[in-house]
This record gives C-alpha cells, structure tokens and sequence, in this order.
C-alpha cells in the first residue's frame, strides 16, 4: 500500500509538473536559440511554477534569485520575432507581450523600472455569446509575431506573459507564466510606442479577463487584460 500510495503521489506530482512550462529561448531568423542564452533564467527554471501575485517584483521578468547573466540578439525592425516554450502552452488561458527600451542603450543593466513598458502583440479568447470560449494560444510550441517596423532602434527587453486561466475564478487563481528576453533592434523606425504602463503595476488582479471563471457559465465575451496593442 506504501508503495502504492508513493506512486500515485509521484505521479501527480509529475503530472503538475508537465502542466507548468517556461519560456526559454526566442526564436530570431527561423533560428531558435539555446534555452536561457537570450532569455533572462527565471527562478522557476527547475520547479516551472507561475507567478499568482501581480502585485509582486518577480511580475515583471520573474529572475530575482538567479541573476541572470544573459546575451542580447540583433533583430531587424518590420522581422518576425519568436519565443518559445520549452513543451507547449499546456493550459487554457492568453498571451500578451510587452518591449521596453533600456533608456541606458544597454539592457543587459535594464530592470524595467517604471512607465516603460508597451504592448506588442497579444492573442486573445474566441467567445461566442456565451456558447463557447476557446484558447488559440492553448497547446502552441511558440509564439511569433511582427516587430513593429517603426519601433525605433536601441536595445529592449521583450516580456512573454502566457495567463493560465483554467482556475482563474477567485481572487490569485490566474497564473501568469513568464520571461524576459534582450534583443537589439536594427533599421528602426521613429515611432512612439504607447501607451506606456509599469510592470508590476499594470493589473490589480480583478480584471475581468483575469479573475475570471471560463468554465461555468461560459463567458459572453471576453476582455484582454493590459493596454491596447502598438503596432507603429
């Protein structure tokens, strides 16, 4: 029974664990790269735990033990841009990415302080009037998008936030799964990206897109959390 009993526990512990997922690498010129070189190592590379507490330092690039030592990537302006999970995006739940300028020029010394931070790209729920709900971001390997053209050229930290949101429906129970990226940005443009929020800052945690029970009833529609996208 003992052993019995060790199993079943091992094997849901196991089972958690293949539930939770980190974000490892960018993906730069079809290329992916080597897990934590161009992404900052967050303090759950081992456990793959999320952050719960938007409220909290480890919100913004969750890398406040490990103090990461991490490469910066050239990547042309108007070019595809991709971060990649290390299994999938296993729950159901949102995507959104923010960039923020290192105001220094170099974002290897960049913790993202402040109004700086701008949203990207985001994928968002599929509702339809309380029928269904589903998830396009559930399940992928990767997330890519277009670096806006006229994003101005400097050095940025780019922040993947994948929202879990399988047990969203108290207060603390969406889990926000995060990395922050160095990229430089080459042959850009003279755009203001905006609007500009501050990271932790930007949630309460009683958004409706964040605190929020997907499963019963269904929701009508859905609210992305977070500014509006800049596309330049």
């Amino acid at each position: 029974m003992k052993t019995f009993a060790s199993l079943a526990v091992a094997a849901s512990l196991a089972a958690q664990a293949v539930a939770h997922y980190t974000f490892p690498s960018l993906i730069v010129g079809g290329t992916t790269t080597p897990a934590w070189v161009n992404v900052r190592q967050t303090d759950n590379f081992n456990t793959q735990a999320p952050v719960t507490d938007v409220t909290s330092a480890a919100f913004r690039c969750y890398d406040m033990t490990t103090n990461p030592v991490t490469q910066t990537i050239a990547v042309p302006a108007g070019s595809t841009l991709g971060i990649a999970c290390d299994q999938t995006i296993y729950h159901p739940g949102v995507v959104n990415v923010y960039m923020a300028k290192a105001p220094s020029g170099n974002v290897s010394s960049f913790n993202g302080d402040g109004a700086v931070w701008f949203k990207v790209y985001q994928i968002s729920a599929v509702t339809n009037g309380g029928k269904s709900i589903s998830f396009p971001a559930e399940g992928v390997p990767s997330v890519s998008f277009t670096v806006p053209k006229n994003l101005p050229t400097g050095q940025y930290l780019v922040r993947m936030e994948a929202i879990a949101l399988h047990v969203a429906s108290s207060f603390g129970g969406a889990q926000f799964y995060l990395s922050c990226g160095q990229v430089s940005i080459t042959n850009g443009g003279s755009g203001t990206p905006g609007p500009l929020v501050s990271i932790p800052g930007v949630y309460t945690g009683y958004e409706p897109g964040i605190l929020i029970n997907i499963n019963y009833p269904i929701p009508a529609n859905y609210t992305q959390p977070g500014p509006a996208v800049w596309t330049g």
